[in-house]
């Protein structure tokens, strides 16, 4: 991992303002490369505002006015954990819409109050009104990520009910963080609705291979601890390999982030998978293609 981690530092951020500038379209030709693909991999981190990754990630002289610019020249997509959190005017929404290139994804995460006070339960008027802000971004809206929180008791009508209520169910992926919610009946109606199954790796859960829709969709958090991890070049091969068998099974775009942002691991891990499943570009990365998937 050392050895990739020096190869990026020194192929990755240019050492000034104008170079980068320069490299712009050269990346986004190379990220452009995804959509040539026979599943469309998207892979990124869970949001690009982070302070540690100056210099780490971001070069020294970016504006971090730019990072989103910056960021949208090495990934296609990014998801957005701040919408949880609180709301944004629709001059955010729009702007967000205008500061990247063309075929960009965001990913939104439901608000709280959704998920976590009300647990899906007569949030309506929060889902229709999340929904109208996250269509300002038009054709680079991805995906909103609803996730249920551990205490969400376990109903299945209550959550099929609320992913009805948004504009489109299959532009909803659904992360469960309690085991109780991984059964057949949640899988069929999944199915059935056409929501999207999120695929959670943390110290809590491990990845699993259910396909729900077209779409497939990872977060990973980390797995002996959660966000302060560094992922091996094993692991990300694991995860590699897991992708490639979600393709197998049918998904036609295949969502991937990388929630683990302390100490820049996040972009860090989420480059290499990069390597392994897009641009193919590196001896020292493996690979997967022939790998017979079970």
């Amino acid at each position: 991992m050392e050895v990739l981690w020096a190869a990026f530092i020194k192929n990755g951020p240019p050492p000034s303002y104008e170079k980068i500038e320069k490299g712009i379209a050269k990346r986004a030709k190379r990220l452009s490369q995804m959509s040539k693909a026979k599943a469309q991999f998207l892979i990124g981190t869970s949001g690009w505002t982070y302070p540690d990754w100056e210099r780490v990630f971001y070069p020294e002289d970016w504006p971090k006015s730019r990072w989103l610019e910056y960021y949208a020249t090495r990934f296609s997509t990014v998801e957005v954990n701040a919408t949880f959190y609180r709301t944004f005017k629709d001059q955010t929404y729009r702007r967000w819409h205008e500061r990247v290139p063309k075929n960009f994804h965001y990913v939104l995460k439901a608000p709280r109050v959704i998920t976590h006070h009300k647990h899906l339960k007569g949030t309506e008027e929060e889902i229709k009104n999340f929904w109208r802000s996250a269509a300002l971004l038009e054709d680079k809206l991805g995906l909103i990520l609803l996730q249920l929180a551990p205490s969400t008791p376990y109903d299945p009508e209550r959550l099929k009910q609320a992913l009805r209520t948004f504009g489109d169910p299959g532009k909803v992926a659904v992360e469960f963080r309690h085991k109780k919610w991984l059964t057949d009946e949640t899988r069929e109606l999944l199915n059935e609705i056409g929501s999207v199954f999120c695929a959670v790796d943390s110290p809590k859960s491990k990845l699993v291979d259910w396909i729900t829709s077209e779409v497939a969709y990872f977060r990973l958090h980390g797995r002996e601890q959660w966000y302060a991890y560094d992922y091996s070049l094993q692991e990300l091969r694991e995860i590699a390999i897991l992708a490639k068998r979600m393709e197998k099974l049918g998904a036609q775009k295949i969502y991937i982030f990388f929630n683990n942002d302390f100490n820049g691991y996040a972009p860090r891990n989420a480059l290499t998978l990069l390597e392994m499943l897009v641009t193919g570009q590196s001896e020292a990365l493996l690979r997967i293609d022939n790998v017979e998937l079970t």
